[in-house]
């Protein structure tokens, strides 16, 4: 979403988007990878009464990739777009999410590097909105590992670390503790979603909310149900998955970067 005119917008359409982050069955889902074959694995869950739907990636069984641009320069901007070039390869799309904030014009407001090609610098200064609320972090994804990095710790990093990467921000966990500033007593609620990774980087978790919750009730669920190490808040207002397991393709706004989970065509 639009880095400034995030936080005017979220009230306005978080009620509109909450029906949006439900299943949706009105454009043409492929067959699902069966669970036991898939790398992906799926499901609806109930936690602290809220309802979130969480899809965990085993990466080194996944071919997890960033995607923002076809062929063309166009940004693909929604999960069927990305479908009918994967299609035209042969592949089918297993799972997709939004992944991170963007300029109007879809350009990532981060750091964002796909297939081992820097599209924007890191940010690593604080910032209006959600994004510039330090520590924020980027997802970083290399074959066989994924991991949630806090930002300045991601700039000692060496470059061209991460074959794939998206910053965002803010950290939803890190360390185990929730950013300082996500607390018991928010009352900002909107459909929101993000990724969690596992500390030997074999497993990346993407959750979205069905239903508005708090910074503290979405944090809650990678630091207390799924017990990770480090975790980062993609959005809250362009929230949107897909997840074939589920029947599930939503609609909304056209979306930035797409975090997704390729296999052949079936």
């Amino acid at each position: 979403m639009t880095a400034r005119k995030a936080q005017r917008r979220h009230r306005r359409l978080a009620g509109a988007l909450l029906g949006l982050a439900l299943p949706l069955t009105a454009l043409a889902l492929p067959d699902p990878a069966r669970a036991e074959d898939s790398p992906v694995a799926c499901r609806n869950e109930i936690y602290q009464g809220r309802s979130f739907t969480l899809c965990e990636v085993d990466v080194t069984r996944a071919d997890l990739r960033l995607f923002l641009y076809d062929a063309g320069g166009a940004p693909y901007g929604e999960f069927t777009a990305l479908q009918a070039r994967l299609a035209g390869e042969g592949k089918q799309l297993l799972f997709g999410m939004n992944a991170g904030m963007y300029h109007e014009d879809r350009s990532p407001v981060g750091h964002y590097v796909e297939n081992g090609k820097e599209l924007m610098r890191v940010i690593p200064n604080a910032g209006p909105g959600n994004f510039g609320m330090l520590p924020n972090g980027v997802l970083c994804i290399n074959e066989n590992r994924v991991e949630v990095i806090e930002t300045l710790a991601f700039q000692d990093r060496p470059a061209g670390s991460c074959r794939d990467a998206t910053q965002s921000g803010p950290m939803l966990v890190l360390n185990g503790e929730l950013h300082p500033r996500i607390m018991p007593d928010g009352t900002s609620r909107y459909v929101r979603n993000g990724v969690g990774t596992t500390a030997d980087g074999s497993r990346a978790v993407f959750v979205i909310s069905n239903e508005v919750v708090t910074f503290y009730e979405f944090a809650s669920v990678f630091r207390d149900l799924l017990k990770l190490p480090n975790a980062l808040y993609f959005d809250g207002n362009v929230s949107r998955i897909f997840a074939p397991q589920l029947n599930r393709n939503d609609l909304g706004r056209k979306m930035g970067p797409i975090v997704a989970v390729t296999g052949p065509a079936s």
